[in-house]
Protein backbone atom coordinates (compact mmCIF):
# COMPACT_ATOMS: atom_id res chain seq x y z
CA UNK A 1 0.00 0.00 0.00
CA UNK A 2 0.98 3.10 -0.17
CA UNK A 3 2.72 3.54 3.61
CA UNK A 4 4.84 0.60 2.61
CA UNK A 5 7.79 2.55 2.13
CA UNK A 6 7.78 3.25 6.03
CA UNK A 7 9.81 0.44 7.60
CA UNK A 8 11.18 2.09 11.12
CA UNK A 9 10.22 -0.82 13.59
CA UNK A 10 10.04 2.07 16.20
CA UNK A 11 7.13 3.47 14.23
CA UNK A 12 5.32 0.08 13.76
CA UNK A 13 5.20 -0.51 17.43
CA UNK A 14 3.83 2.93 17.52
CA UNK A 15 -0.07 3.36 18.20
CA UNK A 16 0.28 6.60 16.13
CA UNK A 17 1.27 4.81 13.78
CA UNK A 18 -1.15 1.61 13.99
CA UNK A 19 -4.08 4.34 13.89
CA UNK A 20 -2.13 6.19 10.92
CA UNK A 21 -2.26 3.04 8.86
CA UNK A 22 -6.56 2.33 9.95
CA UNK A 23 -7.52 5.74 8.70
CA UNK A 24 -5.28 5.71 5.54
CA UNK A 25 -7.17 1.99 4.54
CA UNK A 26 -10.47 3.76 5.39
CA UNK A 27 -9.64 6.84 3.05
CA UNK A 28 -8.70 4.29 0.74
CA UNK A 29 -11.94 2.13 0.84
CA UNK A 30 -13.71 5.41 0.55
CA UNK A 31 -11.89 6.29 -2.63
CA UNK A 32 -12.90 2.99 -4.18
CA UNK A 33 -16.49 3.69 -3.32
CA UNK A 34 -17.05 6.79 -4.44
CA UNK A 35 -14.65 6.13 -7.41
CA UNK A 36 -17.32 3.14 -7.89
CA UNK A 37 -20.09 6.04 -7.83
CA UNK A 38 -18.64 8.29 -9.92
CA UNK A 39 -17.71 6.17 -12.43
CA UNK A 40 -14.20 7.32 -12.51
CA UNK A 41 -10.95 7.54 -10.32
CA UNK A 42 -12.07 10.48 -8.31
CA UNK A 43 -8.11 10.44 -6.46
CA UNK A 44 -7.24 10.06 -3.47
CA UNK A 45 -6.69 13.88 -2.46
CA UNK A 46 -10.71 14.13 -3.22
CA UNK A 47 -11.34 10.68 -1.36
CA UNK A 48 -9.36 12.11 1.52
CA UNK A 49 -10.74 15.46 1.76
CA UNK A 50 -14.39 13.99 1.60
CA UNK A 51 -14.04 11.23 4.19
CA UNK A 52 -12.23 13.46 6.52
CA UNK A 53 -15.09 16.36 6.61
CA UNK A 54 -17.50 14.12 6.14
CA UNK A 55 -16.76 10.42 8.03
CA UNK A 56 -13.68 10.99 10.38
CA UNK A 57 -15.28 12.03 13.62
CA UNK A 58 -17.90 9.49 13.01
CA UNK A 59 -14.97 6.57 12.38
CA UNK A 60 -13.18 7.90 15.20
CA UNK A 61 -15.91 7.84 17.98
CA UNK A 62 -17.16 4.16 16.73
CA UNK A 63 -13.23 3.27 16.86
CA UNK A 64 -12.63 4.49 20.60
CA UNK A 65 -16.20 3.01 21.79
CA UNK A 66 -15.18 -0.12 20.11
CA UNK A 67 -11.64 -0.33 21.80
CA UNK A 68 -13.33 0.39 25.31
CA UNK A 69 -15.81 -2.37 24.93
CA UNK A 70 -14.54 -5.63 27.69
CA UNK A 71 -13.05 -8.98 25.34
CA UNK A 72 -16.44 -11.07 24.62
CA UNK A 73 -16.18 -14.00 26.63
CA UNK A 74 -16.41 -16.93 24.39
Amino acid sequence: GMASYISDPLLEKSSLYREFLAELREIERHKWFKSEQAGHDIGFETALVDWSLNHRAEWRRSRQAAKSQPAEVA
